[in-house]
């Protein structure tokens, strides 16, 4: 492992302790936690959050992709997150991924597919709607689910990829937070983000590694509707533009959110802190987005 994944991993923890610190399980949340969608026990497990008082319904789904620049995070970290989108009325899927550098690309977009072939074919046990089918993602997690959709939607993309997408699946809309989209130094990308990509790969950040995973490049006309974000003191805050330029060119419904100003600095993936206000601001606004496809 690098100087800058174990670096990642020590400090993010650190930084995640502190956010969380104190939280619980809302009363309202029925949960199930650690089911397995794949062969790995550690690393392919996933947790279902549900409302209460929606017992019984069969609800839309919403699937979390967690960030952590690709070698940290897993579902315990995005708990109290998930939780509160389902709050507000969807069945969350929270789940762990295997990670760099002990897995190599593509393991997370492998693992991604699993866990949607896992909500297909679980609907009816834990009530979800798989004709709404939503996907959130931030940071690394954001990367992921752009690329993801990408897979779902666009044949020539797909081709790259040794899975399968479920037949006829598409995300009915995704939420995109302070990510990684173009892959690139010379586009804002900081050095800790390029370092970590030494450890994504087996044989590290070439051109042709770079090129593979460059977000821009996936989207067609027929990628899905996407909400995203960014923030005033967000590392990654260049890239938004990027995706939003080819979101466009594509015309592909979107709606691009900004937070924070010169008196309210807002720093990398804000939104998951359940303590404050602009966090539970940001996240109403992406929720009311996918209602807008119900």
């Amino acid at each position: 492992m690098s100087q800058a994944s174990d670096m990642v991993r020590t400090n993010f923890a650190k930084g995640d302790d502190i956010r969380d610190a104190g939280l619980t399980t809302p009363e309202d949340i029925r949960r199930y936690d650690d089911l397995r969608y794949g062969e790995d026990a550690d690393c392919q497990v996933l947790d279902v959050y549900r409302p209460k008082e929606k017992e019984g319904e069969v609800l839309p789904v919403i699937i979390s992709i967690h960030g952590g620049g690709w070698v940290y995070g897993d579902k315990e970290r995005y708990q109290f997150y998930c939780m509160s989108l389902a709050q507000r009325g969807f069945a969350v899927v929270n789940f762990t991924y295997r990670l760099a550098p002990e897995y190599k690309f593509p393991a997370s977009q492998e693992d991604t597919n699993l866990v949607v072939t896992w909500v297909l074919a679980h609907a009816e046990e834990y009530g979800f709607d798989t004709e709404h089918i939503f996907m959130v993602g931030d940071s690394a997690g954001a990367h992921a689910l752009g690329i993801y959709a990408g897979i779902c939607t666009n044949p020539e993309a797909a081709a790259l990829y040794p899975f399968t997408v479920p037949e006829g699946f598409r995300p009915t809309a995704i939420a995109l937070n302070c990510g990684a989209y173009w892959m690139n130094e010379d586009v804002g990308m900081d050095g800790l983000t390029m370092a970590l990509m030494e450890d994504l790969f087996a044989d590290g950040a070439t051109e042709e590694n770079m090129e593979w995973i460059r977000v821009p490049k996936y989207i067609t006309e027929d990628y899905v509707p996407t909400y995203f974000m960014t923030c005033t003191g967000d590392f990654l805050l260049t890239q938004a533009p990027l995706l939003y330029s080819k979101l466009l060119e594509c015309r592909v419904p979107c709606e691009f959110q900004f937070y924070g100003d010169k008196d309210h600095e807002l720093g990398h993936v804000f939104h998951l802190n359940m303590k404050s206000e602009l966090a539970a601001k940001c996240n109403d606004a992406q929720c009311e987005f996918f209602r807008k496809f119900l």
